[in-house]
Formats: structure tokens, sequence, C-alpha cells
């Protein structure tokens, strides 16, 4: 990553260490047995935890999905959205229609170059199934 001037005037210590990737994404849950199936029937290949489980975690390419249950009175807002690079968007859209998980969009192709759908988790986190475009449309 290229040393960038505001950096260093933010910190004071000079350049910042590269950050290279996200390891994990923890989103939270009133209802873990559900959550685990639902995105056990996604695909998402169990690493820890399960249906019984406080915390449960998920492989996902080299870093983690995780799970963290949650009481029912603990409500959360619109947060932003996740996005998973899957290798065949169409496939994952063809098994979610499949699973009954009612994806929110069909698979489009975008103006920024990727191929997409959106989904709502059930506990009403957004989800999104992408693939980097050969050439953008």
């Amino acid at each position: 990553m290229p040393d960038c001037p505001e950096d260093r005037q933010h910190t004071g210590f000079g350049a910042a260490p590269d950050i290279n990737s996200i390891s994990a994404v923890t989103l939270a849950t009133h209802d873990m047995a559900r959550a685990v199936r639902f995105y056990r029937s996604l695909g998402f290949s169990l690493r820890y935890g399960g249906e019984d489980s406080a915390f449960t975690s998920f492989y996902v390419g080299s870093s983690y999905l995780n799970l963290i249950g949650q009481p029912k009175d603990r409500q959360w807002s619109w947060w932003g959205r996740v996005i998973f690079y899957v290798s065949d968007v169409d496939a994952l859209y063809e098994r979610a229609m499949a699973e009954n998980l009612g994806p929110d969009s069909t698979p489009r192709d975008a103006e920024w170059g990727e191929r997409y759908f959106h989904l709502t988790d059930p506990d009403g986190h957004e989800l999104s199934f992408a693939k980097p475009l050969a050439s953008p449309p």
C-alpha cells in the first residue's frame, strides 16, 4: 500500500502497517438453530459450534463467518451488508430458491463489474453473493 501523507499526519507515527484482509465477520442472531440451518442450507461449512451453541463459526475461504447468540430483546438496525465471493452466482441463487430462502433479487450484472444477488438472513442481515465479471458490462 502506498505511503499516504494524510495517514502520517493523523497518526503521528509514520506509515501504518498494511491491513491485508478481514479474518471474520460476526453477526448476531436471536435463534442460533435457525441461523445455522440457514447458512448450512446455502452450503457454508461448519467450523465450530452448531445449532445448540452460543457461538458458531463457518469457513468462508480463508476467512470465517461467525454467529453469536443474543437475547430476543436485543435489537439492531441496518448496519450494512456482507458480500461473499462465490464461484457460481447463478448456481447459488438456484440453490437458495430450491431451499425456499427467498432471495431479495435475481442475479444481475452490475456496472461496477460483478454479477450478484442479494439475500436477507432470518435475523435481517443483508447478504450479497457475487463474482467478478470477466469484462464489465
